[in-house]
């Protein structure tokens, strides 16, 4: 039998639960939140909502309103430390289950599971006098809109602990994200006279295949940048020249982007048009001796909330099975994360 997550309030393995088995993916946090601020205030915390527009394009009335939380002690309202992560997933909802071992769901490593850890942490804290506050926020998985909103609206904190599945080791490092867009156009003509048009998808073809091979950033510390090519669309049926073609990319960054931007343009010429429409720098983090670490492949709300102090990253669960269709968090680390949050809640208030 695990034990209760060291506070006889709460139980990181049913708040867990409890949190996973409400559907949140991005744009309808509202439920998850509304559960989470019931928990939270249940513990004696005062907890208030922080307004987040929701995504372009989605029907305000077919969701309600959609906020971040920020939670304090009443003995502290601008604490120096505060704990964070996010409220939102990625589809599908996957509601939860456990065995001895794990607790199996969407959200239970990224990051549902996180923020039960750091609610026990917060709790056993507060137990030895430290009050550390926390801020959960919606759309991270999405467009960080909670994040940006939050970062409107910091409240004096000195340190910001945010948590993503990360194996419980902190991050040395977080690698960036460049979002691309290619857009081809051509000329459309009835296929059986392929001399009449002039193909966008050829065009898009020929782009992607001088893209793949360019020579990508390395940092020796942390490793090399990477491309992926997510989404390919175009073309408007079979017996057609496709006079539009469009690809998605996205490139890992281990440092500034501004040479791999003017590289890709080249590179591409006149087969299309380039835009860029998301960049998230590459940052380095703070380590605290004695806490394992590893360096972020990934990207997290970091970089927009940096009006709430110097970050430092870490978290239970792994990056490999998040947004999967077995994601899982070992109890095991979930409980080893609470100790983790409260030695460096600790180490910092020093």
């Amino acid at each position: 039998m695990w034990p209760l997550c060291y506070s006889f309030r709460m139980d990181a393995v049913a708040l867990t639960r409890k949190l996973v088995d409400v559907e949140s993916i991005s744009g309808n946090e509202a439920p998850v939140g509304e559960v989470l601020l019931g928990e939270l205030a249940s513990l004696g915390l005062s907890v208030t909502k922080m307004p987040v527009p929701l995504p372009v394009g989605m029907d305000a009335t077919l969701h309600r309103e959609r906020f971040n939380l920020l939670a304090s002690w009443p003995e502290q309202p601008h604490p120096a430390i505060i704990f964070s992560t996010h409220l939102d997933t990625v589809p599908p909802f996957i509601p939860s289950s456990e065995d001895a071992d794990n607790i199996y769901g969407r959200g239970t490593c990224d990051a549902k599971g996180i923020i039960a850890a750091q609610v026990a942490a917060a709790l056993r804290l507060h137990d030895e006098g430290l009050h550390v506050g926390m801020l959960y926020v919606a759309g991270e998985e999405r467009d960080s809109a909670g994040a940006l909103e939050a970062n409107k609206h910091p409240i004096g904190s000195r340190y910001l602990i945010n948590g993503e599945p990360t194996d419980n080791r902190l991050g040395v490092a977080s690698k960036g994200t460049l979002r691309v867009e290619l857009v081809c156009r051509g000329r459309a003509a009835h296929s059986a006279y392929p001399e009449l048009g002039e193909s966008a998808i050829d065009k898009l073809l020929e782009a992607l295949r001088r893209l793949r091979p360019m020579q990508l950033p390395v940092n020796e510390e942390v490793g090399p940048s990477t491309m992926n090519i997510g989404v390919i669309e175009g073309g408007r049926a079979p017996n057609v020249i496709p006079d539009f073609a469009k690809a998605q990319m996205l490139y890992r960054l281990v440092g500034e982007a501004g040479e791999l931007r003017r590289e890709i343009v080249d590179t591409v010429g006149g087969l299309g048009e380039v835009s860029f429409p998301l960049e998230i720098p590459f940052l380095r983090l703070r380590t605290v001796p004695g806490i394992p670490t590893m360096v972020a492949a990934f990207t997290t709300d970091i970089p927009a909330l940096a009006a709430w102090g110097e970050p430092l990253l870490i978290g239970p669960g792994s990056i490999h099975v998040a947004h999967t269709e077995r994601e899982f968090i070992s109890k095991k680390e979930l409980f080893e994360a609470v100790e983790q949050y409260c030695e460096i809640a600790r180490k910092l208030g020093e």
